[in-house]
């Protein structure tokens, strides 16, 4: 047995606000749509992740989901512009990685990260 893919589920009451959010801002393809779930996924493939945290860092909350991108200062160039609020950086932090934190549209806490 093995683990293929682990899948975060978010709730939310309508699925545009996803659209614009995780396809536009962050460029994911829908690589399924329902009509009452969309499934949003990069380009690659990476190994089945999943983190356990009792806090996020730095003294933030524990992100509910993390996204790595190719180019941190385009997605936030991109979520600015937006008008999508900020919650924590960008910032380099001491364990090599460089982030922010952000609301998704059903107020997920998002960590948006590069290596």
């Amino acid at each position: 047995m093995a683990v293929k893919r682990v899948v975060a589920n978010i709730a939310a009451p309508t699925l545009d606000e996803a659209r614009r959010f995780y396809g536009d801002l962050l460029g994911m393809s829908v690589v399924m749509d329902l009509g009452w779930i969309i499934t949003f996924a990069g380009p690659g493939t990476a190994p089945p992740q999943i983190s356990v945290a009792t806090e996020g860092g730095s003294g933030m909350p524990v992100p509910d989901i993390s996204i790595e991108v190719d180019d941190l200062d385009e997605v936030h160039r991109r979520a600015v512009s937006a008008g999508t609020a900020i919650v924590y950086g960008p910032v380099n932090e001491p364990w090599g990685v460089r982030r922010f934190f952000l609301r998704d549209p059903f107020g997920g806490l998002v960590n948006i990260l590069e290596h």
